[in-house]
């Protein structure tokens, strides 16, 4: 099956729609697949339930989203330095339900394992746990959080070969392999891609069967989140 598409919204026809439960990989502005945010901006679909780590700035990332009101609920670990997103909040707009980082990464690993709940300490005595099961192991509390298997996941990597066998590159790897697996269907944003069989089978951080369509997107922006530099001696 062909799984390279030549534009980042021929890649989205057809799989995005109305009220999905949408995916995306990234940590700040780290590794975020810049143009399947921007493809799905342009879609129109809307009332997506978004789960990201955070939710980009006001201009970039998700933010775009959010300026367009495209999204109706964010499941994420970190919203700020965004101000629509605040403002949308504070004034009932937006649904957010807030996840702890690593419950956020395991809620999706275990999505996309198979895994339909687990528990786990974290949140136990905070709001974090209002509302859900808990259960006492070991002489401990412990609540269950169920996993995540968004409707589309879309996913940045830095190559990837026609079967989408991917490496990530550096930090940009952080929550990419774990959406990449959740995904119903998962679309990836690569700066190279090559034929299969040139990748050294050990230096593979996700195996293909994970990805269902590939699009090129050789020089993306990269935009610095923070930017900070030492005064001039």
């Amino acid at each position: 099956m062909e799984k390279v598409y030549a534009s980042a919204t021929e890649a989205l026809d057809g799989i995005v729609a109305d009220g999905q439960m949408i995916a995306v990989g990234g940590f700040g502005l780290c590794g975020i697949p810049e143009a399947l945010i921007a493809a799905l901006r342009d879609s129109h679909v809307q009332n997506l339930t978004c789960i990201s780590n955070n939710a980009g700035v006001d201009d970039f990332g998700l933010g775009q989203l959010l300026a367009t009101r495209q999204i109706k609920k964010m499941i994420a670990s970190y919203v700020g330095e965004n101000k629509e997103f605040e403002r949308q909040f504070l004034a009932k707009e937006l649904d957010l339900e807030f996840t702890p980082q690593g419950t956020l990464a395991e809620k999706l690993r275990a999505g996309g394992a198979g895994i339909p709940a687990f528990f786990t300490a974290t949140g136990v005595g905070t709001i974090v746990a209002d509302g859900k099961e808990s259960r006492e192991i070991d002489g401990r509390e412990y609540i269950l959080e169920r996993s995540l298997v968004p409707d589309v996941s879309l996913v940045k990597a830095w190559k990837a070969d026609r079967s989408g066998n991917l490496i990530f590159r550096r930090t940009a790897r952080n929550f990419n392999p774990n959406v990449a697996m959740a995904g119903r269907i998962t679309v990836v944003e690569v700066e190279e891609i090559v034929p299969t069989g040139t990748f050294d089978p050990d230096t593979v951080h996700l195996p293909g069967i994970y990805v269902h369509r590939i699009v090129l997107n050789a020089h993306p922006e990269k935009r610095i989140e923070k930017r900070t530099l030492r005064n001039a001696a």
